[in-house]
């Protein structure tokens, strides 16, 4: 009898408060480094901290949304306190990070090192990002005013 092969497991972290292209690139990039991916979302508190704003979407919403992508095997939000937590938990293989994810990635190596683990850290490339960020699109839409005289109507298909 044949022995499975171990898992590759990759790691991604992120906001993901719309979901875009760009997103869906990131996870194909990731699913090209192993077997297996689980995705971090980060906390609202976390978005706040970072980006000095509150994400349109809420930490429970952006991760229900992600679920029903199946982009990741697993989705989970990451912990309020200790950013170091789910890896240290998960021990993964790789952590993929998008090309312009920088905080708390400054000490990873070092941490790394310190738990003794063999992760490797990949830098994923970008996908068109003039036009598959996040902020890009958040500003789009809200240049989007509704017209008030407008109503919405359903379409729906007749019986």
């Amino acid at each position: 009898m044949q022995n499975e092969k171990e898992k590759k497991l990759v790691m991604v972290f992120g906001t993901f408060d719309y979901l875009h292209a760009g997103h869906e690139n990131l996870f194909s990039q990731a699913r090209e480094l192993g077997d297996e991916i689980i995705a971090i979302i980060a906390r609202d508190n976390t978005v706040k901290t970072i980006k000095g704003a509150l994400p349109d979407h809420n930490e429970k919403e952006r991760m229900k949304a992600l679920e029903e992508t199946s982009w990741a095997d697993k989705v989970i939000l990451g912990d309020t306190k200790d950013k170091t937590k789910v890896i240290k938990n998960y021990k993964p293989n790789i952590i993929a990070l998008g090309y312009d994810q920088f905080a708390f990635t400054y000490l990873l190596d070092k941490m790394i090192i310190e738990l003794g683990l063999e992760t490797k850290i990949v830098r994923l490339k970008p996908y068109r990002p003039d036009m598959y960020k996040s902020s890009i699109i958040k500003y789009n839409l809200s240049q989007c005013k509704p017209n008030p005289h407008e109503t919405n109507t359903l379409i729906t298909q007749p019986d």
